[in-house]
């Protein structure tokens, strides 16, 4: 970290390829694409490809009820009972009465598709609104809460059997009643989602801006609440279908109403005659069912914008038809070196954005490097990428991390965790967040302790009361037995610390380490850094905005703006002659405490001196 970039040097970075789409670094990827992407998503996924196909045939088959068959459905011929497939006008057979079985399937697929669409649709409707109600408005909860309380106690199967001389025998108004039965599976989904989203702060934004609360439940809210909705509502039509079958494999119902569950009933009576009878219905009816639930699946990660299959993250990355290499040689005096890494997410529109752009860093032993920029810089991504704890959906496009000349990127898991915790450490912003709420601190240092060295759980014990102690806490005991809730932030980032120099790390990643701590706790914490630093010649990368800390304590000062490094040099070079105009920028954005602090000007009046 020796040399020094100008101003004058370019930052531009082309774009990559992948494939034949380019990813795109810095504009947003079109409106109409993103609004295409579900859609594009959905046609490149194998499973909606295929269970798309399969229902949609179905569909058609269905609407073809009337006019690929000879025969009506409940035709009775008993001249050609018990036909076996392939008889010349019956395709699949006949039952034991000499019905066609071939029109009979195909007219019982529009029974089951009637019947899904009748009762999923009113319980979607039914449970997305009043779970939407009752999760949002608190007032309106517990009445809500009530009513589908007591019509999920209700025996469903068993209601609509004792029901049938209301309905009957139509099986729509069975599905009606049905849809209602079930609607209480898709409130308590909608009702702890919205619950969870309405605490959000968007949503107390959008409150306070006037939102009206129509607007917030269905634009705000429902968007986020949607997945789960995809998921029940497949799960809720397999149902509506095979409860409509079943109920008409037990007789309940008109006989003239073709359907799977009759026809496996008549079949499952003849199997011994004609296995097939049985079979046909049983395959149309579980094909149905399963590609229903499978599209729902894939409708849901098209919607949510997953990734089934992440990407792995490799040394050399492949993109469009080359490997990216790294452009700086390797430095065998650096204990972390970072050449040209590129982090990218997959957008919407399918293509590639850089959050991180050729990153180049060295670090030595003992050495301290200030790693800033404002936020969204790419700051954070860079550290993670270092760590190897990026998230699935990020994809490392180029580049190369050489720890102590062993590359880090492409290593596997196991490899991953010997090196995290005795090679290389971190402490996370937000202390409070980073402990588990439901374990004390000791129970936390002492699982850490044990994962970094082979130690038992009685020495474990005595080294996390030992880092306590080292790291400034007064009463290491007290905070051994305590909860994360029952210690100040000060506090928690002390026993943060602790843990990440447990196995006396070469390389110690710091993460926006005095945030939120107040002036005089953030100088404790400072200090409490640099004399670890030595007394365990660590190297340090700091990452932060705050230019106090830098001054503070690091050594080497790398400027990161929108994914790039800018400027990089020694601490007095950069703040006594900055070269590249956002240096400038953040060094100008520092308050000039001379300057305030002066003394205010004389002020007189009528001769007087005040």
């Amino acid at each position: 970290m020796t040399s020094q970039t100008t101003a004058s040097e370019s930052v531009a970075v082309p774009a990559v390829v992948v494939g034949t789409e380019a990813a795109s670094v810095d504009a947003p990827p079109p409106a109409d694409e993103v609004r295409k992407s579900v859609f594009h998503r959905l046609r490149r996924d194998p499973q909606a490809v295929i269970t798309a196909s399969i229902l949609l045939t179905t569909v058609v088959l269905g609407l073809l009820a009337n006019v690929l068959p000879q025969h009506g459905p409940n035709d009775v011929v008993f001249a050609n009972i018990n036909l076996p497939t392939g008889t010349p006008g019956y395709p699949m057979g006949s039952n034991t009465i000499g019905q066609d079985i071939f029109s009979r399937v195909l007219h019982s697929i529009n029974t089951a598709w009637v019947s899904a669409l009748i009762g999923a649709s009113v319980a979607l409707v039914v449970g997305t609104t009043f779970g939407l109600i009752g999760g949002y408005f608190s007032r309106l909860r517990s009445g809500v809460e009530w009513v589908f309380t007591v019509v999920m106690t209700l025996p469903g199967i068993l209601l609509l059997i004792l029901l049938m001389p209301v309905t009957g025998g139509d099986f729509r108004a069975t599905m009606l009643i049905y849809g209602f039965l079930m609607s209480p599976s898709v409130y308590r989904i909608v009702r702890n989602q919205t619950i969870g989203v309405s605490k959000e702060l968007y949503v107390d934004a959008a409150k306070v801006s006037g939102v009206t609360h129509t607007r917030i439940l269905f634009r705000h809210i429902l968007s986020v609440v949607r997945g789960p909705i995809i998921i029940a509502t497949a799960f809720l039509t397999g149902t509506a279908i095979g409860v409509q079958a079943g109920l008409a494999f037990l007789g309940v119902g008109s006989a003239e109403i073709p359907s799977f569950g009759a026809m496996i009933s008549q079949g499952f009576r003849a199997i011994n005659i004609d296995p097939l009878q049985f079979i046909w219905p049983s395959l149309f009816l579980g094909l149905i069912t399963a590609s229903i639930v499978l599209l729902g699946n894939a409708l849901r990660d098209a919607l949510e914008g997953s990734r089934p299959k992440p990407q792995k993250i490799s040394a050399t990355q492949t993109t469009g038809g080359f490997a990216a290499e790294a452009t700086e040689p390797a430095d065998p005096t650096a204990v972390l070196q970072v050449r040209d890494l590129g982090i990218a997410y997959q957008s919407p529109s399918g293509t590639l954005n850089e959050v991180v752009r050729g990153v180049n860093l060295r670090l030595r032993q003992g050495e301290t490097l200030g790693l800033v920029g404002e936020s969204g810089s790419g700051k954070t991504q860079t550290a993670f990428g270092i760590l190897g704890v990026l998230p699935l959906e990020a994809k490392v496009t180029r580049g190369s991390v050489l720890i102590a000349g062993n590359e880090l990127l492409g290593a596997s898991e196991p490899e991953l965790r010997q090196l995290r915790g005795t090679t290389i450490a971190y402490i996370p912003q937000e202390p409070m967040s980073n402990l588990d709420p439901v374990y004390t601190i000791g129970s936390q240092l002492v699982e850490g302790i044990r994962a970094a060295g082979d130690l038992t759980r009685p020495q474990a014990r005595t080294r996390a009361l030992e880092l306590l102690e080292r790291v400034g806490i007064v009463d290491p005991e007290r905070v051994y037995r305590s909860y994360p809730h029952e210690i100040s932030g000060g506090m928690a980032q002390r026993v943060l610390i602790a843990g990440a120099v447990a196995g006396h790390p070469k390389i110690l990643i710091a993460d926006e380490p005095t945030t939120a701590l107040d002036v005089t706790v953030q100088a404790e914490i400072l200090d409490l850094l640099r004399d670890l630093q030595t007394e365990m010649d660590m190297a340090i990368i700091m990452v932060t905005h705050n230019f106090g800390v830098v001054a503070d304590i690091c050594d080497q000062i790398a400027v990161m703006q929108r994914g790039q490094i800018v400027e990089t040099g020694a601490i007095d070079d950069i703040f006594d002659n900055p070269q590249h105009e956002y240096t400038q920028m953040l060094l100008d954005s520092i308050l000039d405490e001379d300057t305030i602090r002066q003394d205010p000007p004389a002020v007189v009046t009528q001769g007087a001196s005040t």
